[in-house]
C-alpha cells in the first residue's frame, strides 16, 4: 500500500495570552491507503489537533502536510475548502447534523454542495443509509433518531461522496456501550467495503481494538505505532 497521507516535521502552537502552547511537535507520520488507524492517547495529547490539521480545518505552525500527493499546507481557503468537499468525510463527536433536514437531506447536503443532479443525490444518499443500517428512516429528522442513528447519518454523509479519506473524531464519544461497539464494527465493515481510509481519533478501548494499525500520542509527539490484527480480522 502507498501512503495517502504524509505529515513532514508538522507542529502547531497555540498562543494563551503571553504564554505559548505547543500541541504538536515535529510530527512525523504515513497513513496508507485503505487503512483502519486509530489516534490515541490522554486529553491534551494532540490527537484532535493532528486530526485537524490533515483535515485542513487548521494549519500547522511548521512542517508539511500531504493528501493523496497534494501539498494541502499552503493552498487557499477556498482550494482546502474543495479539496474537503472532495477527498475528505468527516465524523465529529457531535453529529453535526442539520435539525431541520431529513436523514436523506443531510446525507445529500454535500452532494448538492458538489453539484450532483436532484435524482442522482437522492439515490446515492438512500444508497448509503441502507449501508449504514437506516433504511426506512431516509425521512426522520434528527431529533426523531437516537444518538446512534444520528451518527449513523453522520457516517452516511461522510461516505456520500466516495471520499477516500475518513477523518473521525471521538465518534463513539456520546454512545452507549452496545451502540458504540455497532458503530464501530459498522465503521470497520465499511472501510473494508469501500477501501476508504479511516483514522480514528479516540479514548475508547473497543474503537482501537478494531484498528488495524494503532498510533499512540503523548504530549504532542508520537509515541507508539504498531500494526495489529483488530478484532474480527
Amino acid at each position: 500500500m502507498s501512503a495517502i497521507i504524509q505529515c513532514r516535521g508538522v507542529s502547531k502552537t497555540y498562543s494563551q495570552g503571553a504564554v505559548d502552547v505547543p500541541a504538536l511537535r515535529g510530527v512525523d507520520l504515513d497513513i496508507e491507503a485503505g487503512d483502519f488507524a486509530t489516534l490515541s492517547g490522554p486529553s491534551g495529547s494532540g490527537k484532535t489537533t493532528l486530526l485537524s490539521l490533515i483535515g485542513g480545518l487548521d494549519r500547522p505552525t511548521a512542517g508539511e502536510i500531504t493528501v493523496e500527493g497534494e501539498a494541502i499546507v499552503g493552498l487557499a481557503p477556498a482550494k482546502l475548502a474543495d479539496l474537503r468537499l472532495r477527498k475528505i468525510g468527516f465524523v465529529f463527536q457531535t453529529y453535526s447534523l442539520i435539525p431541520v433536514l431529513s436523514a436523506e437531506e443531510n446525507v445529500e447536503f454535500v452532494l448538492r454542495l458538489l453539484g450532483r443532479p436532484a435524482a442522482e443525490r437522492s439515490a446515492r444518499a438512500r444508497q448509503v443509509l441502507a449501508e449504514v443500517g437506516l433504511a426506512g428512516l431516509e425521512k426522520r429528522r434528527p431529533a426523531k433518531l437516537s444518538g446512534g442513528q444520528q451518527q449513523r447519518v453522520a457516517v452516511a454523509r461522510a461516505l456520500a461522496p466516495r471520499p477516500a479519506i475518513v477523518l473521525a473524531d471521538e465518534p463513539t464519544a456520546n454512545l452507549d456501550s452496545k451502540t458504540a461497539e455497532e458503530l464501530i464494527a459498522l465503521m470497520a465493515s465499511l472501510n473494508a467495503a469501500s477501501g476508504a481510509t479511516f483514522l480514528i481519533a479516540t479514548h475508547d478501548a473497543r474503537v482501537i481494538a478494531h484498528a488495524r494499525r494503532r498510533i499512540e500520542m503523548t504530549d504532542g509527539r508520537i509515541t507508539a505505532d504498531d500494526r495489529v490484527a483488530a478484532v474480527g480480522a
